[in-house]
């Protein structure tokens, strides 16, 4: 599958179809397509067409575990002279990430909300995270998005994207700023130092630690992060245009 990565801050990603190729995406995350590009709302990701239709139900199911819809948008290149484009971006400012699944052993965890778009072909379920406090005290909980497949795959990320190799060394990182990882990889939590630290640190009262052999992806703005920020911002008065900033509730609307 042949793609273009566009922007740099706010990206989104040009993916070339050719004739019969299709691409799987979340609902909505479609910004514009070429003529001869159809595309079909279906239930499922489309990786087992003859699972029959309660096996299809029990995927989508598991979807529904993560938050997401339990419908995904098949668009296809339905020409035949030639490629045609379909370009899709997440609804808030970050980076597009490229995997190869073939290239990471045909398998990647992520954020339950970091999936985007796949080749035809790649499963997305759902994986439990089998260490209680990475399940109650993680920014993803017990349910990560599970990607399996031998194709391209594309996940968003808030702000700047780093991509770490671990050989065996741990890593400690704010539960919020991770994006995925591969297999060989193990996610737990531990207290983020001691009780003047939790309390007063403003780092978060506990950090995800990530140990072993494989690749992890780590965002800067997280979008819990950003969106924290934003209501803090006008929940305090401070709007843009206001030269008195909070105080300027003090007289109302006169």
């Amino acid at each position: 599958m042949d793609y273009e990565i566009i922007g740099e801050s706010i990206q989104m990603v040009e993916i070339e179809l050719d004739p019969g190729e299709t691409v799987i995406a979340e609902g909505g995350a479609m910004n514009y397509m070429e003529d001869g590009i159809s595309f079909e709302t279906k239930m499922g990701d489309g990786s087992t067409p003859d699972q029959g239709f309660m096996g299809k139900l029990m995927a989508v199911g598991k979807r529904a575990l993560t938050g997401e819809s339990i419908f995904m948008t098949h668009f296809t290149n339905r020409g035949s002279s030639g490629k045609k484009r379909v370009t899709f971006a997440a609804p808030y400012p970050g980076t597009v990430v490229p995997v190869d699944l073939h290239q990471y052993n045909g398998e990647l965890l992520c954020q339950k909300d970091a999936f985007l778009c796949a080749a035809l072909g790649t499963q997305i379920g759902i994986a439990f995270n089998r260490k209680l406090g990475a399940g109650f005290f993680g920014g993803e909980g017990f349910i990560l998005q599970r990607l399996q497949g031998d194709g391209m795959a594309f996940v968003h990320a808030g702000g700047t994207v780093v991509r770490k190799e671990l050989r065996g060394e741990k890593l400690f990182v704010d539960t919020g700023c991770l994006v995925a990882f591969t297999k060989g990889i193990d996610y737990d939590i531990q207290r983020s130092g001691n009780l003047k630290s939790m309390i007063f640190g403003g780092e978060g009262l506990f950090l995800a630690t990530l140990q072993g052999h494989g690749s992890v992806w780590l965002q800067s703005m997280p979008f819990s992060r950003l969106a924290q920020r934003i209501t803090g911002t006008y929940a305090s008065g401070k709007g843009e245009g206001s030269a008195l900033g909070g105080l300027g509730n003090l007289f109302g609307d006169k």
